[in-house]
C-alpha cells in the first residue's frame, strides 16, 4: 500500500485556514488535537510526537463526546498524517479502515464540514478500487466542499490534481488556474508555486 496515497496526503496538508459557519465548533480537546496535526515540525521524529499527542487528545475528546464531529476529524487528520509518515505497511491497511470509519462519522455528524468532505473525496480518488476507491464519488465530495466554501484553496488545488491524474487535462488546468489566482489573492506563496507548476505541466 502506498503511504496514505499522494492525493489524500495533499488534502490533509491543505486544510482550510479559517473556520466557516458550517464547521462544527468542537471541544477544547478537539481543537487542540487538530492544531497539533496542522503544526509544522523540524524533523520526522518531532512530527511523529506531535501526531501521537494529537491522536491521543482526539481520542479523549471522542470518548468524552461521541457527537463531537471535530474530534472525529482530528482523529482523521492525525491518523492520516501518521500513516503517511509510516509508509507502506500492513499496519496502514488496518489503520485505513479506522480512517474511513472516522471520516464517515465526521460527515454523519457534520455533512457540510468542508475539510472532511475534501479529505474523504481525496482519499476515494487516491485509493485503488480494490481498497474502496471511487473517483467519481471522490470528485463529487471535493466539489461539495467547494459548494460550502467556494474560496477553499486546498479543495481547488486537490480537485485539479485529481482531474489531472485521470487525464482530464483541460478541466484540471482550468481548476489549477482558479487555484493559482486564489493563491495569489490570498498571498499563499506555497500554494501558488504548487498551482503554477501544475498549470505549466498541463500546458505541455
Amino acid at each position: 500500500m502506498r503511504p496514505l496515497l499522494p492525493i489524500a496526503a495533499v488534502a490533509l496538508a491543505a486544510l482550510s485556514a479559517g473556520a466557516l459557519a458550517a464547521d462544527p465548533p468542537g471541544s477544547r480537546r478537539a481543537n487542540k488535537a487538530l492544531a497539533l496535526c496542522e503544526r509544522e515540525a523540524g524533523s520526522v521524529e518531532e512530527k511523529r510526537a506531535l501526531l501521537a499527542r494529537g491522536l491521543k487528545l482526539a481520542e479523549e475528546a471522542v470518548a468524552e463526546d461521541d457527537g463531537d464531529a471535530k474530534a472525529h476529524f482530528a482523529i482523521v487528520c492525525n491518523l492520516g498524517k501518521e500513516m503517511e509518515l509510516r509508509g507502506a505497511s500492513v499496519g496502514n491497511l488496518i489503520a485505513l479502515r479506522r480512517l474511513r470509519r472516522e471520516m464517515d462519522r465526521t460527515l454523519e455528524l457534520a455533512p457540510d464540514y468542508a475539510d472532511a468532505l475534501l479529505a474523504k473525496g481525496a482519499l476515494l480518488c487516491g485509493l485503488p478500487r480494490l481498497l474502496g476507491g471511487d473517483r467519481e464519488e471522490g470528485e463529487r465530495l471535493m466539489r461539495a466542499a467547494l459548494e460550502v466554501d467556494p474560496e477553499y484553496l486546498g479543495a481547488h488545488l486537490t480537485l485539479a490534481k485529481a482531474l489531472a491524474d485521470r487525464g482530464e487535462r483541460e478541466l484540471a488546468r482550468a481548476e489549477a488556474e482558479r487555484a493559482l489566482a486564489l493563491a495569489k489573492r490570498k498571498a499563499d506563496a506555497r500554494a501558488a508555486e504548487d498551482a503554477e507548476a501544475l498549470v505549466a505541466r498541463l500546458a505541455n
